[in-house]
């Protein structure tokens, strides 16, 4: 798992850093487990643009991903490690002694031929899903739950993860990836260890034809607009456009946006690093 650079052969592969993909172990997905993906280009049932930016990009299959483990005291061996188009993280291909196959998201160092398991039986090694009411204290996590059984929410892209810090009630304490510190509730679940390819940040595109065979379209800034369309608009030559905002008019440095009514405020104990 790592990073190569490319020889600068020409001037889309001068500055392109792109991943090695060592750990990649086939390239055919279980077919099975895939489902067709519809792309809307960012419009709506009536035709018009509702999401900018969007639009074009290679033709993709959805990979079903299990993201509840529900299947406990079941073990599963590790069939291969591919890749996935719609994640940054890399997933594995579990065959569970039952015949049953599905896909997780992969752990960082899980490898072909390793067995993971799911449930009150498990052991904290990296793969396994336990309630966060059996993780031992100081343990590497992702793919956790904020709700009992509704699936994985935090720490499921590409190098992420959280860290289990202490128990209070029927609430364990979490270190989140942004920093934040939060109550969750001990009878989630959470995957030991964190999430694969953790050196995705490092990669550059290299040309923004790249950037469109990932379905990405040329982002405007508003201070290049008219009046008409964007708060910070207008102006003779290259003005500054006042006070950074967004095109809807809510201020984008410093302006507090969450709602203070909500009820997961409670949970957090520290806010995320600013």
């Amino acid at each position: 798992m790592g990073v190569r650079k490319f020889k600068p052969n020409t001037p889309g592969t001068r500055h392109r850093i792109g991943s090695d993909f060592a750990e990649i172990t086939t390239s055919t997905p279980e077919k099975s487990l895939l489902a067709p993906m519809s792309r809307t280009g960012g419009r709506n049932s009536k035709g018009r643009m509702t999401s900018r930016y969007m639009g074009g990009g290679h033709k993709k299959r959805y990979r079903m991903i299990d993201f509840k483990r529900e299947k406990h005291d079941v073990p599963a061996t590790v069939a291969s490690i591919e890749y996935d188009p719609n994640r940054t993280a890399r997933i594995a291909l579990l065959h569970y002694a039952d015949g049953e196959k599905t896909y997780i998201v992969a752990p960082s160092s899980l490898k072909v031929g390793d067995t993971v398991v799911a449930g009150k039986k498990a052991t904290p090694e990296v793969g396994n899903a336990m309630y966060l009411s059996d993780i031992p204290f100081g343990t590497i996590i992702h793919c956790i739950e904020l709700q009992p059984g509704k699936g994985a929410q935090i720490a499921r892209s590409a190098g992420t993860y959280a860290q289990l810090n202490a128990r209070e009630g029927k609430y364990a304490i979490i270190k989140m990836p942004s920093g934040e510190t939060r109550l969750v509730l001990q009878s989630c679940m959470a995957v030991i260890g964190s999430v694969s390819n953790h050196d995705h940040s490092l990669e550059v595109l290299g040309k923004a034809g790249r950037k469109r065979w990932l379905g990405r379209r040329p982002r405007v800034r508003g201070v290049v607009m008219n009046p008409v369309d964007h708060p910070m608009g207008g102006g003779e030559g290259k003005s500054s456009g006042g006070h950074p905002r967004s095109r809807t008019g809510i201020m984008a440095k410093g302006q507090k946006t969450r709602d203070k009514k909500k009820s997961s405020n409670r949970l957090i104990i520290n806010r995320r690093k600013k």
